[in-house]
């Protein structure tokens, strides 16, 4: 990229918002994992949807690659450059467009901007007396643009829906620089297709993300927080569905662990902690239940199931948070797990999901092809059992390098996925494509869906500039 349109880049937001030196500019182009390190020409921050529509107008005329990122919080290399990229990419930082526009209470939704941090939209809910229930680990950081980009999950799915279930409407910047007003409070708006499905979980192949309104829920008046200890995955999933069978929806979180992540989360917590329950045990689940009525209700709730749970030795143990304090350091050491794993050395993690009721065969047979390829090779399988949503995650065998353990990593992939595929499951739950998934996307995908993507693709952004290489 010549000077000249580097400067006429730089016009648009000016000289203070416009990074070009190599070292300011590693922070946008190496991904949260230190998976993917890409170059890029500059990086540019706007700091209003005018001048967003302006970079893009001006990257159309001039066939410019644009990379949307809001966090950098990624973890498959979706908004960051490609590794063999040309460098000649424009990273399109959203972090300045972070306002919080308008909270209403009485509609129950929020207006944001696309940079604006997640933890300070569950803050700002909290304080109308009303929740926003996305929760994620890196909710400290990610911010929603790139939340709706990628479809986040996390540990509210259960009762609440993914990302794309809490948007209600969205307003984006097209590739040609069109800016679309979809920002709709309404709740039926039934006049034709829903744009708003095609930009959410697009990972920024089809425009950027500036501003969503976003659904608020009623604070729940009592939450109860037990972690309970049980012998196999087909137990946890006997209480998953005794669970869904006497709560309903006041069911919040249902977090299934192996016995392996809490041991990685006790040894690497940054503060002395210890396990919530005494003893060994094979598996784990943290469960939460809310209640619109009050803590009693919901600590009551809690209680019959774990009696009738133990009652029917479906599970081993169990202990109930006694006070706010132990809740949070319950969720705590959930939270932990996916940062624990890093000291154990090199990782090769799945984001995968199965139905729900094929999750124990699921994690049999994989621990077994695992075991086959690597010995030693140590499975730290947890996530959202609830929903179907494994973090199966492999750390190198004891005594291994980092690099040996990777050689292998191909052959773990095949064999995780051709189980993905026997069990009609997705590759990606809820971290995206990216570019680390991106070629083996077409082996899981149906062709007419794939076919159908590519046409969307074309049809928005025919000079393909938008986030080239992820996705497709």
């Amino acid at each position: 990229m010549d000077e000249i349109l580097k400067n006429r880049f730089a016009a648009i937001v000016g000289d203070k918002n416009t990074i070009t030196k190599d070292v300011s500019l590693s922070a946008f182009t190496q991904d949260m994992r230190g998976r993917y390190t890409g170059s890029a020409a500059l990086a540019l921050q706007p700091g209003n949807v005018d001048e967003v529509a302006a970079i893009m107008r001006l990257a159309q005329e001039t066939g410019t690659p644009i990379i949307p990122q809001g966090g950098n919080t990624g973890l498959v290399g979706g908004g960051v450059p490609l590794q063999d990229g040309t460098g000649q990419e424009i990273i399109l930082s959203l972090r300045r467009m972070n306002r919080i526009l308008d909270v209403d209470p009485d509609t129950n939704t929020m207006t944001v901007e696309a940079g604006a941090v997640l933890q300070n939209l569950q803050d700002a809910a909290d304080g109308a007396d009303r929740l926003f229930p996305l929760s994620l680990g890196s909710q400290g950081s990610c911010q929603i643009g790139g939340n709706i980009s990628s479809n986040a999950g996390g540990t509210a799915v259960l009762a609440y829906g993914n990302t794309r279930d809490l948007v209600m409407g969205l307003e984006a910047v097209l590739p040609n620089g069109d800016v679309w007003n979809g920002l709709s409070r309404l709740r039926k708006d039934n006049t034709g297709y829903d744009l708003k499905n095609l930009i959410i979980g697009a990972e920024g192949t089809l425009g950027v993300v500036t501003k969503a309104v976003v659904k608020l829920f009623p604070k729940p008046r009592g939450r109860a927080v037990a972690f309970v200890a049980l012998g196999s995955p087909q137990k946890a999933l006997a209480l998953l569905n005794m669970a869904k069978g006497r709560l309903g929806n006041d069911l919040t979180a249902f977090e299934f662990m192996a016995s392996i992540a809490m041991e990685f989360t006790i040894r690497h917590a940054a503060t002395p902690t210890r396990a919530p329950i005494d003893g060994d045990h094979a598996w784990y689940v943290l469960v939460e239940v809310s209640s619109g009525k009050s803590e009693e209700d919901a600590h009551a709730d809690m209680q019959t199931l774990l009696e009738q749970a133990l009652e029917d030795e479906i599970i081993d143990d169990a202990t109930l948070a006694g006070s706010i304090a132990q809740q949070n350091a319950f969720w705590q050491l959930r939270e932990d797990m996916s940062h624990a794993q890093r000291p154990e050395g090199a990782s090769i993690k799945h984001d995968i999901s199965v139905p729900v009721g094929a999750l124990p065969n699921f994690i049999k047979e994989a621990d077994a092809a695992v075991a086959e390829i690597v010995p030693g090779a140590r499975v730290v399988n947890f996530g959202h059992m609830g929903d179907g949503n494994l973090h199966y995650n492999i750390s190198q065998p004891i005594g291994w390098n980092g690099e040996t353990f990777f050689e292998y990593e191909p052959d773990i992939n095949d064999a995780i996925y051709a189980l993905i595929k026997k069990y009609d499951g997705s590759i990606s739950a809820e971290h995206g494509i990216g570019q680390m998934k991106r070629d083996r996307l077409a082996a899981h995908k149906d062709p007419v869906a794939l076919n159908m993507m590519r046409a969307i693709k074309a049809a928005l952004d025919p000079k393909g500039i938008m986030n080239p290489g992820k996705v497709l």
